[in-house]
């Protein structure tokens, strides 16, 4: 029976918004995860069969299936074909499912997933300038309002009635975690530094309550969402190397993780980001797992209320959640961020002889993926 393994996973540092990677063509920015995919195992970049990518502002620079000419940049055989996807932010995540089935369904042998943004490059909305992408029976259908990720991380924080102090206490634990992992080398194995970007440039240290509570709200007069409780505008790209476990023993390749279970989920469109919850319990209904079976959880950090709902409505151990800090340091690069949070929970599960991960995020429309990895010892 045929099954999708990982065999490798890279990632660029992040760079803050007008940072350091903001020079670099994100054509260029995939290409460079691209190489060191094939340098790293010494796999033939002609064995791949597909580069599966995600991209969420499909405009200017990254117009014109980003993913293919990715692989031309990268000087891999022009056999080499590449198709991008969008499904907001999870575009990576979903490039993984995808990448999985056609494995599992023999379309592929061999196989990358991944993803880009270059948020300051293509800023966010830019595509939709002057549009109105819903239409009119969809607006009149939610009463003709347009849904916004601000305004549905303010209703969470509503219904399940968190304080600015819980949501900034959050946020703050992100960066320290974030900084911790930095320093004890934690993102070592996975990071690929391009040119004087060696680490995540959005990790900020010394960081207190008292700082965080002087923020302005973003989105409400009286909200409690700002900047310091969202997550960082970011660019980046992120990869993973996929085959089955049949040929990754005829390459000579080590695979690291199993996926195990690959799910998606819809809720309202409006509040947007509560997806996750449904498409957790799903995965887990799905895989036959219990909660108590997944040792460690990626849950993106979107907004500090989407994972603080998350860990309320699943009753996981908050320790298992994002022990590397999350989005809100670390940064949300939308259609790499899927492959950047796998990247970095298979590192983080083999370096900790964690068997079982899950990964979740919310995504535009009111959608989520979530995917059960398992270990390969």
């Amino acid at each position: 029976m045929r099954d999708a393994v990982i065999v490798e996973a890279l990632r660029t540092p992040v760079g803050k918004r007008d940072g350091g990677l903001s020079g670099v063509h994100p054509v260029d920015l995939s290409a460079h995860v691209l190489r060191g995919l094939a340098e790293r195992t010494g796999l033939d970049p002609g064995r791949i069969d597909d580069v599966v990518w995600g991209c969420v502002g499909q405009a200017g620079e990254q117009t014109g299936d980003i993913a293919r000419n990715a692989v031309l940049a990268a000087d891999w055989p022009e056999t080499v074909t590449g198709v991008t996807v969008d499904r907001q932010c999870g575009s990576s995540q979903q490039s993984v499912h995808f990448a999985a089935a056609g494995l599992i369904a023999g379309h592929y042998d061999v196989v990358v997933a991944g993803g880009v943004e270059s948020m300051s490059r293509v800023p966010m909305g830019f595509a939709a300038q002057g549009a109105n992408p819903l239409g009119e029976r969809l607006l009149a259908h939610y009463g003709g309002v347009r849904p916004h990720q601000g305004a549905g991380a303010e209703m969470i924080v509503e219904r399940w009635g968190f304080s600015r102090a819980q949501v900034d206490e959050f946020s703050l634990a992100s960066h320290e975690k974030a900084a911790a992992a930095q320093d004890s080398g934690a993102f070592d194995e996975q990071l690929l530094p391009l040119g004087a970007v060696t680490a995540d440039e959005g990790v900020r240290r010394g960081g207190s309550l008292e700082k965080l509570a002087k923020l302005k709200p973003a989105f409400a007069e009286d909200g409690v969402i700002t900047a310091g409780n969202s997550s960082q505008i970011s660019d980046g790209a992120a990869a993973l190397l996929m085959t089955t476990s049949e040929k990754a023993a005829e390459l000579g390749l080590r695979p690291l993780a199993r996926v195990h279970t690959a799910v998606l989920a819809g809720a309202d469109p409006v509040i947007m980001l509560t997806a996750p919850i449904p498409a957790t319990h799903k995965a887990l209904r799905r895989s036959g797992l219990s909660l108590g079976d997944i040792g460690v959880f990626e849950v993106n950090e979107a907004f500090a209320p989407v994972p603080m709902a998350w860990l309320a409505e699943t009753g996981a151990d908050p320790k298992t959640l994002n022990p590397h800090g999350g989005a809100i340091a670390l940064g949300h690069p939308l259609g790499a961020s899927g492959a950047r949070l796998m990247t970095t929970l298979v590192h983080h599960m083999r370096a900790s002889g964690v068997r079982y991960g899950l990964q979740t995020m919310c995504e535009g429309g009111g959608q989520a993926n979530a995917t059960i990895l398992e270990l390969i010892a």
